[in-house]
């Protein structure tokens, strides 16, 4: 189902995407050395349940995981990229975390994604994969607009990712978004100009540029959930939400100040 949201809702999703946002940079700020993963969905829970808002993961349970998700934010660690299903385990200095974070309020829903390192030390590698995903991430935004296609927004992303020299996975990628969090279109890190649906104002997408350091393949964690790069090479994620408008495109998932 694509979904055309009215000025009402899309009104509605400005309010869900600064929450969203929120969460993440207090959960950012919380991601110390010694934090525990379990801490952080916690935390999450909470900050949900106070604004009034509900969870997209919690009972969250599609035909790749195992069950429902069970947890209210996606907690990914160093070599893990997706769907990171939070568990007991303390950060430690220099892991790259990556906070993946959708929620509904009053019934609009909004997806957010941002990867950074904890503590003092800085792995090789691992500022340059952020970067490059939120390169990326800013060149499908500025592709966005009334008019164009899915494949544009494909386009753009994938020319900075394949450009910086990573593999891209098709496997996964950003989404249509509104009323539910998952909806068609999908929207590829890679794909062909002038090609897919022609987005029109009212239209709200998840992009989501996300890399692994030396491979596109994934694997499954035990948990059923967990993605990890193949190679145990490092990955990073960084996602906003944003809505189609009369002349451009709008993020909606930055912090409210």
């Amino acid at each position: 189902m694509i979904e055309i949201l009215t000025p009402a809702q899309v009104d509605r999703a400005r309010r869900t995407g600064a929450l969203v946002a929120d969460i993440l940079q207090s959960l950012k700020q919380r991601s110390t050395v010694g934090t525990n993963l379990l801490d952080l969905d916690r935390w999450t829970a909470e900050m949900i349940r106070e604004a009034g808002a509900e969870s997209c993961y919690v009972d969250y349970a599609p035909s790749f995981g195992r069950g429902p998700f069970g947890h209210y934010v996606c907690t990914a660690v160093n070599d893990a990229v997706l769907h990171g299903r939070p568990r007991d385990q303390r950060l430690r200095d220099g892991d790259l975390l990556t906070l993946d974070l959708a929620v509904r309020l009053d019934g609009v829903a909004a997806d957010s994604a941002i990867s950074f390192v904890v503590g003092d030390s800085r792995p090789a590698g691992a500022s340059d994969l952020i970067e490059v995903t939120q390169v990326a991430l800013a060149a499908g935004i500025a592709a966005a607009g009334p008019g164009a296609r899915i494949g544009d927004l494909s386009h753009a992303i994938g020319s900075v990712l394949g450009g910086a020299g990573y593999p891209i996975n098709m496997q996964f990628g950003g989404h249509g978004i509104g009323t539910t969090m998952h909806q068609d279109p999908h929207v590829s890190n890679d794909g062909r100009p002038g090609r897919g649906y022609q987005l029109r104002p009212g239209l709200l997408l998840a992009l989501e540029p996300w890399v692994m350091a030396d491979t596109d393949v994934l694997v499954t964690d035990e948990d059923g959930w967990t993605l990890r790069s193949e190679t145990g090479c490092l990955t990073a994620h960084s996602e906003h939400t944003i809505a189609i408008t009369d002349d451009g495109a709008e993020i909606l998932t930055l912090p409210s100040s």
